[in-house]
């Protein structure tokens, strides 16, 4: 769809939205004031969009320095009276953790919803964590929509909790449901009239021992309060086929339950949960007593079922209640129709070769991920390759790396990542690394963004306790592995308005570290030589790899006035482009030495030929 398509006024239009986009629409029809995220896939579209559009909607937005801020944002303009939004990805949730928590303690006086998404098979994530933990832990209402409609209508829906109760709402989705397609019917949208609001000093905003024990009370309070909306709400339906054999479901699970009790026909009643927390114990109890068997389908942890198999025990229901824990269903990844009919298979006891096939016999080509073509990490790690190789060591190099496209220098020839925890834990766990070895050489990386994020305070770390190592910011002046967001380092902002640039330079210089070296990392044998300084160095050391990533950089690169070439006379095959380069533009065929027309001219394998067989041709 047109993006200006959202800010259409007209309601019962109805348009093919992605799943994000129709998040966007949600959160202006409900009337949205003030929205903050830090980037993170599957949810990015949705800050993507936002930064297009906030100008226009009255809304203001920005992209934080990380989760946790996003959500102090949020939480601090709905305490002024203000409707808000916080969007992430569901390990943005571990670092926004500590202030969410306590917001549902301390309460709103507007309101103020988190959507999360969560990533079932780790598509472009570290861990596949199910969010609806955080929402149990912390007491919070979490809502599961499964399609485009339901995101816009539950975020609607959901908001109307957060005034009712002043709580924040959790709205759930995941990579399948924030990515698909499908119509949308749009509400009502007016453009957003509220940009203040008022911070009143008359509520429980300060937990101190005292003032948290009687937060806490309220909220058990008002958690039980909410779970009888829960148990009549509209977003929990039964699908009653009159059989005796019933499936429980919630989210983009549904989607796969739908399509394999349509397309084969299976008699099975289906209560499909969009309000799951608080659970609502009294319809599930009635589910219970209907049927005689009963399979629990979610993606990812046993949640729903641990809930139901309590609700059977505690009222001593005499049913069969099936899913992740007897093994009906697998406890990882996400799931597909071919796993939930090989379920239904047996719990239905049908032949498996007569139902409805949806597998196919042609096996899918294998496509390792690569960083592009002229990407600057790649320099950055062919000269960090190098300078580790000169050393001639009988032991092996560290290298922690962080969360981004970089985080592919774990393959060869680079090998330049080998151990990974999470956002800016680079730089912790070369602390340790450095404490905990004496001759094993550490260079570690992390991002700009990442940088900002959570790289500074283990950075303080590091110098305050004398470490030794050699930490290479990746400054590629953009967001990349989400799509190209601004972060703290770059002239702008959120709303698109010209900002101060936070110098990574500078602000690494102030915290003491004693070695730091800006660099393009396309100069290549500058960028060894750095290396081996920086190697030296007895203390922490840092290297400034600076050079725009490519999806920003395109005037730059047309502006080349020259090629790169290759003359095959000249190479004496010592393979150093493609062996330990590996420029996916580099191709050996033939026994020559060729350059794809996706070249964008980097010159770094100029540099890398020692012949001069790669050149420049103007």
């Amino acid at each position: 769809m047109i993006i200006n398509d959202l800010l259409s006024p007209g309601e019962n239009e109805k348009y093919f939205m992605l799943g994000n986009e129709a998040a966007v629409r949600g959160v202006l029809e409900a009337g949205l004031s003030l929205a903050a995220t830090y980037p993170g896939t599957p949810s990015s579209e949705i800050g993507d969009i936002l930064f297009k559009i906030a100008k226009d909607a009255n809304v203001y937005f920005e992209f934080s320095s990380n989760e946790k801020v996003a959500v102090e944002v949020a939480s601090a303009a709905a305490s002024s009276g203000l409707r808000t939004f916080s969007f992430m990805k569901h390990v943005g949730v571990n670092v926004a953790a500590d202030s969410l928590m306590t917001s549902a303690y301390m309460g709103v006086e507007g309101s103020f919803l988190l959507l999360v998404a969560d990533d079932p098979s780790t598509f472009s994530s570290q861990n596949e964590q199910d969010t609806r933990h955080f929402a149990r832990q912390a007491n919070i209402p979490i809502f599961e929509p499964s399609n485009p409609q339901e995101i816009k209508d539950f975020i609607i829906y959901a908001y109307d909790i957060s005034d009712k109760f002043n709580t924040p709402v959790i709205v759930r989705t995941t990579t399948r449901v924030s990515h698909m397609r499908g119509i949308v019917e749009t509400g009502k949208y007016t453009k957003n009239q509220i940009t203040s609001g008022e911070f009143k000093n008359e509520g429980l905003h300060v937990p101190v021992p005292e003032i948290a024990r009687t937060m806490h009370k309220n909220l058990v309070e008002k958690i039980k309060d909410i779970r009888e909306v829960s148990n009549n709400s509209p977003l929990n339906k039964v699908i009653d086929k009159g059989s005796n054999i019933g499936i429980i479901t919630s989210g983009g699970a549904y989607n796969y339950v739908a399509d394999v009790v349509n397309k084969n026909n299976f008699n099975v009643n289906i209560l499909k949960l969009g309000f799951s927390h608080p659970f609502p114990e009294e319809l599930v109890k009635q589910f219970l007593v209907d049927n005689d068997e009963v399979l629990v389908v979610e993606e990812v942890d046993p949640i729903n079922e641990m809930e139901t198999l309590a609700v059977a025990g505690a009222n001593n229901i005499d049913v069969k209640i099936h899913g992740k824990k007897d093994g009906m269903l697998p406890e990882i990844f996400e799931y597909t129709p071919d796993i939930i009919s090989d379920a239904l298979c047996e719990l239905l006891s049908v032949d498996t070769d007569v139902i409805a096939n949806t597998k196919s016999d042609i096996p899918l080509p294998s496509r390792p991920a690569t960083l592009c073509s002229g990407c600057p990490h790649r320099a950055s790690f062919y000269a960090a390759r190098q300078a580790i190789n000169s050393l001639n060591l009988d032991i092996e190099s560290i290298h922690p790396s962080d969360i981004g496209c970089y985080t592919l220098g774990i393959a060869p020839p680079y090998n330049m990542a080998n151990y990974l925890m999470s956002m800016g834990a680079s730089v912790g766990t070369s602390c340790g690394f450095s404490k905990a070895t004496e001759d094993q050489p550490i260079i570690s990386f992390i991002g700009d963004s990442t940088f900002f994020h959570a790289g500074i305070p283990p950075l303080i770390n590091a110098v305050h306790n004398k470490t030794k190592f050699t930490l290479v910011v990746l400054d590629n002046r953009i967001t990349a592995m989400t799509g190209g967001q601004t972060n703290p380092g770059i002239p702008i902002d959120g709303m698109g308005d010209e900002a101060p640039a936070i110098s990574i330079e500078a602000l690494v210089k102030s915290i003491g570290v004693g070695f730091v070296e800006t660099i393009n990392p396309l100069n290549v044998n500058d960028m060894i030589d750095v290396y081996k300084k920086a190697l030296d160095y007895d203390g922490v050391s840092v290297i400034i790899a600076k050079y725009p990533c490519n999806l920003i950089n395109k005037k730059e690169i047309r502006a080349r006035n020259y090629k790169v070439v290759v003359d095959n006379s000249k190479c004496v095959h010592c393979n150093k482009c493609i062996d330990q380069l590996a420029c996916p533009s580099l191709n050996e065929i033939n026994g020559e030495i060729t350059i794809n027309l996706d070249c964008n001219n980097c010159a770094v394998c100029v540099d890398v030929c020692p012949t001069g067989a790669i050149h420049k041709q103007e």
